[in-house]
Formats: structure tokens, sequence, C-alpha cells
């Protein structure tokens, strides 16, 4: 799931930045934990909508917080010493200007679990709920378990960009990648559209699958047959069983989809789900959208005259 796979990507980026924070905060090297102040005000504005700022840019003699939102009256302590006297610390600062305001506490790179069950002196009247105004790493990795793959993809995308590694573990490379590549540098228009004799009557397997608006590129693309057998064939000569993984990866992600899509969506849907699989594969040289999406189409339409989706007329009575 692409959930998942972006979850999977926000965890490790967060974890690991913790453990360096932790193993650099012993080697007295604290660089990390001032950038951390920037990093996380970005990050919390992302999970909650907070609006924070450096407190630096409101007050820059600021004592026992690091960031505030005066739209939102929101002031926040970014620490990588998560303990009672840390907070208690922060609350006995002079913050009687931001009286009524909202306190919360992050722990960057020790859990704080055992700090959400503690009282806290609050001299200043500042709303504190220790509970669940106390963050660490796995508290807001459970918020964005809840959150809806967009925003999850937003918050992966931010890490991506701050926090950038040699390889990006959610990217693999694949053999489908590898032969769209090869198709993308072919002139279609160019292309002879003479298709080879095939074993069924094609029309009888448009009608039969219900493929009204996606019958007239069907028909057009399925003229493409015998140029994709020459690429295949040229392909299987660097492996054995490499357009088999192809065209088994894309009757995969038909049998999947077809338990709850049908007809014209079903095939959108197929075209849908190769092309973002192609795009996330790390052996893929990008190419415009369009482009993409044409020889996407190709592909799919050359699985479909090759039985590999889509139920044969028979099949489909």
């Amino acid at each position: 799931m692409i959930r998942s796979t972006q979850f999977t990507y926000i965890e490790e980026r967060l974890c690991t930045l913790a453990m360096r924070i932790e193993l650099r905060g012993g080697l007295n090297l604290l660089d990390l934990n001032v950038h951390s102040e920037h990093f996380y005000a970005r990050l919390l504005n992302l999970l909650f909508s907070w609006d924070l700022i450096n407190a630096n840019v409101v007050d820059p003699n600021c004592e026992g917080i690091d960031l505030v939102s005066t739209v939102h009256k929101v002031v926040v302590q970014v620490s990588a010493t998560a303990t009672k006297r840390k907070i208690d610390s922060a609350l006995s600062k002079d913050l009687s200007k931001y009286a009524g305001y909202a306190f919360k506490f992050v722990s960057i790179c020790r859990s704080a679990k055992n700090l959400r069950s503690n009282s806290y002196s609050n001299p200043h009247g500042l709303t504190f709920v220790p509970s669940t105004d106390i963050h660490d790493v796995p508290s807001i990795l459970t918020v964005i378990t809840a959150m809806d793959v967009g925003k999850i993809s937003s918050i992966q995308a931010f890490l991506a960009s701050e926090l950038a590694a040699d390889t990006n573990p959610a990217k693999t490379e694949s053999n489908l990648a590898a032969v769209m590549n090869t198709l993308s540098k072919i002139d279609w228009n160019s292309v002879p559209k003479a298709p080879e004799t095939n074993p069924y009557d094609i029309d009888a397997k448009i009608t039969a699958n219900a493929l009204d608006s996606s019958q007239s590129l069907i028909r057009s693309f399925s003229a493409y047959y015998s140029r994709l057998d020459q690429i295949y064939t040229a392909f299987d000569e660097q492996g054995a069983n490499k357009s088999l993984s192809i065209l088994n990866g894309i009757n995969s992600v038909y049998l999947r989809l077809c338990e709850i899509h049908s007809g014209d969506k079903l095939f959108r849907k197929i075209a849908e789900e190769v092309k973002a699989l192609v795009a996330k594969s790390a052996n893929y040289v990008t190419i415009p959208d369009d482009e993409l999406l044409l020889c996407v189409q190709i592909l799919v339409v050359d699985a479909f005259v090759r039985c590999k989706i889509f139920k044969n007329p028979t099949m489909a009575q």
C-alpha cells in the first residue's frame, strides 16, 4: 500500500534524526539541535496547522520556549533533554506575556512517555495538559498514521527535502521501468500499424468486457503488438523471465483491481497504477507526464492483447 511505503520512509527519517541528535549530543556536537528547532517548526505546522515561527523572531531575549504562534496562541519548547526538570525549568521562566497560551513540549530524540503522567509547576497560567501536550517521535508517528494519504505525502515530501538520504528507500529498480525507458524513446507515429493475426477477435473481447469508451484506444494501440514483441524479445536477452515479470506484474494489478472495478473504470485504474509503479521506480528516467501516460497505455493495451488482463469472450459470458 502507498500509505505503508510513505509511513516507513517517514519513520526511518525521523528515527534516524533522533538517533543522530542523541549520539552527537554525547560528543557535544549540538548543531543538529539548533537546526531541529526550525525543522520541527515546519513539521508541527504540517501536523497541527499551528503557524509556528522561531520565538527569537518575536522576542530575541525569550527563555524557556523555542517556537511561538501568536495566531493560535501556542508556545513550544524543542529539546533533546526529556526530563521533568527540563519542563519545570521551561515553565518557571518569565512567560507572563504568554499567559493563556498553550504550552507544548517536544522531545526530539528520546521517548517522553514517562513524562506524561507527571505534575508540573505552571506559575504563569499557560494551558498545559501533560498527557496530550508532551510530544516525541513515537507520538508524532501515531498522529501521522491517522492522516489521509495526501497529507502523509506532503509530510514525506518535506522530510525528503530536509532529511535527504543518498538513496530513497521508497524506490527500487523495476523491469517495468526499464522497458518503459525503452518505450519512451520510440516515435510511435513512425511505427507501422500492421498487427499480427491474433488468436481471437479483439472486438469481441472489448464488447464482452464492456470497454465502451476504451475501445478506440485499444483498437488503435493493439496495432503495436508486433513492435512490443520485438522489444520484449530484446529485453529477455538481458535475463530470463524479464518480460514475464512485467506482464505478470500488470496481471497482478488487474486481479486486485477487478474485485472492485469493471469495464472502462477498471481499464483506467490499471493504467493509473502501472503509471504510478513506473514513476516510483529508482531506474525510471523521467519524461513528460503525457508521454509517460501514452507509453503506459500502449503497454496496458499490449497486455490486453496478450490475454494478461480482462476476460476472454468465452470466459466473460
